[in-house]
């Protein structure tokens, strides 16, 4: 196991280019399942979760092969092998294999999917998706089976709008008998990008963005080559970084209407914000404004830049309000920022910032991919020395981060931790 060590409060400056989209990934390779030859996706994050997924396609019988950030998927020869734990366990998002093995075989056996401990979240709205079209769904000794003699359109409404939701029963419906409508949708542009791919392999699908979406079923879905979408996320934490730390940085391969919403609440905070065709400009201010913030589904303020956001906040005047609708338990970060001389108590959903405060470098824990993000940021802001642990967690989100970090300035880098750390993490 490894540990972070960022030794803070050096000014940052250059451009950082930001990877391809880490939550359309975690969909996209699930979906070549449904094609009946290769597929190649270009422009993949080299994250954790793309080699997890790899290993699931493999142990199903598909050929791939993952060059830089080019995979190439041969699921010719896949079978439908269940999948009760092991790597599943692994991701959040190995949920979409149901969608993609059931609309191929007509069955899927998939244990119940891991990821990051966000509280509760219920695939209800992925099963009661799958039910509509014509499968038999059963919970047996933790794992979903999914079973149906033919999948058919159906009309379905989403109760709460899910991202997951959306797209697995969007995996499900390409090759099922007549029409299918989801309403209620979810729009983030994760859904466009897999229905790009989907479209490309010849399926009939309109309306993605949007909270119709309407699907016509094929038979066959063929191979195709797909380029994936930057990532809104990371791009976000770059830019929330920038604005922390740095004397003017570029963040390069963004899609920039993506990022609106984090593009104002930082103007507001008195941040300068410069936007391209493909990139975006950030400085700061003279001095940061408190402000407000409360996560909304797309095209709000994300869930996922909460936390990094809540870093910077302890750099603004006065007291600021962080509210997450989507996750409530999403606030483990803020007693790792405590550790670090922030000021910020928890009540409810939301997290009360009052600043401004110096933090100081400490020993941190990264509860989860965002949280992990969030302790990055504190640290490059901190005074002195800052220890960033549960690495595995930063991993599976964010691309040769130390490297894109130490290209704008940043002294970041990764230690092996000792056996003693190591017992020390686990209890």
């Amino acid at each position: 196991m490894e540990k972070l060590k960022i030794s803070g409060g050096y000014p940052l400056k250059g451009s950082i280019r930001v990877s391809g989209a880490k939550n359309s990934a975690v969909a996209l390779i699930p979906a070549t399942i449904l094609a009946d030859s290769p597929v190649k996706i270009e422009g993949l994050p080299i994250i954790s979760d793309v080699e997890i997924l790899k290993g699931l396609l493999e142990e199903i019988g598909g050929t791939v092969s993952l060059d830089g950030d080019e995979m190439s998927v041969d699921p010719s020869r896949m079978i439908s092998m269940p999948l009760p734990n092991g790597r599943v366990k692994k991701l959040r998002a190995s949920y979409y294999l149901m969608g993609a093995m059931l609309g191929r075989f007509k069955k899927a056996v998939i244990g119940l999917p891991g990821g990051c401990h966000l509280g509760p979240r219920p695939i209800d709205q992925h099963i009661k998706g799958f039910e509509a079209l014509g499968a038999q769904i059963t919970n047996e000794q933790g794992a979903i089976y999914l079973r149906a003699d033919e999948l058919r359109g159906a009309r379905i409404y989403l109760d709460v709008v899910s991202v997951g939701a959306t797209i697995n029963i969007m995996l499900a419906a390409v090759k099922a008998k007549g029409r299918t409508i989801i309403e209620n949708a979810a729009k983030e542009p994760e859904i466009i990008d897999v229905a790009t791919l989907l479209t490309n392999m010849g399926a009939n699908i309109k309306g993605a963005g949007t909270d119709i979406i309407r699907i016509d079923g094929v038979e066959h879905l063929h191979g195709c080559r797909h380029t994936i979408i930057p990532d809104r996320i990371e791009a976000g934490t770059f830019m929330i970084l920038a604005a922390a730390v740095g004397e003017g940085i570029v963040v390069d391969n963004v899609i920039p209407q993506h990022l609106e919403s984090v593009t104002a609440k930082l103007r507001e905070m008195g941040v300068n914000v410069e936007t391209g065709d493909d990139q975006i400009f950030v400085s700061p201010g003279s001095k940061f404004k408190a402000v407000d913030i409360k996560t909304l589904v797309y095209p709000g303020f994300p869930t996922d830049l909460q936390q990094p956001f809540t870093s910077l906040l302890t750099k603004a005047s006065g007291s600021s309000v962080v509210t997450d609708t989507i996750y409530g338990a999403r606030f483990k970060h803020i007693d790792e920022l405590r550790r670090m001389n922030a000021n910020i108590k928890v009540e409810g959903r939301s997290a009360i910032i009052n600043g401004p405060s110096q933090l100081q470098g400490a020993k941190v824990k990264a509860s989860d991919l965002r949280a992990g993000a969030a302790l990055v940021v504190a640290g490059l802001m901190a005074e002195g020395l800052t220890e960033v642990t549960g690495l595995e967690h930063i991993d599976r989100g964010y691309s040769n981060l130390v490297e894109k970090l130490n290209g704008l300035g940043a002294t970041i880098w990764r230690e092996k931790m000792t056996a003693e750390e190591v017992e020390q993490l686990k209890n």
